[in-house]
């Protein structure tokens, strides 16, 4: 079992800044693919960011390439969403999920992340 917990969401202007942290326990996770979804309201969850815990290889959707920053701090056992430049449109709750399977480059489809926390909410007033 992996456990998932995020933190570090809430109310910021339009282009300010936030950090999520997702604090990752449970089963020794070597080369997991660590990922950031989100899901607005009335929308599907979509992807936003992974990447693999030993290597990095950092992918991004194109709607925050170059405004958020995936990272980890293996000292910590915990993954970053570093988020800049933030818009109305990022208004969303966060997830932070593990896949736990897959190799290679971290995949943005949703079906692979076999471990999911809770989310945490961001909104983004205008």
């Amino acid at each position: 079992q992996v456990q998932l917990e995020e933190s570090g969401g809430g109310l910021v202007q339009a282009g300010g800044s936030l950090r999520l942290s997702c604090e990752v326990s449970g089963r020794t996770f070597r080369n997991y693919a660590m990922g950031w979804f989100r899901q607005a309201p009335g929308k599907e969850r979509e992807f936003a960011a992974a990447m693999r815990w030993s290597y990095g290889n950092p992918v991004y959707a194109d709607s925050v390439k170059g405004r958020f920053s995936i990272s980890r701090d293996k000292a910590r056992n915990t993954v970053y969403l570093q988020m800049n430049s933030l818009k109305p449109d990022d208004t969303a709750v966060y997830y932070c999920a593990a896949d736990t399977k897959t190799v290679g480059i971290p995949t943005m489809h949703q079906d692979p992340y076999d471990y999911w926390g809770q989310g945490t909410q961001v909104t983004v007033s205008s």
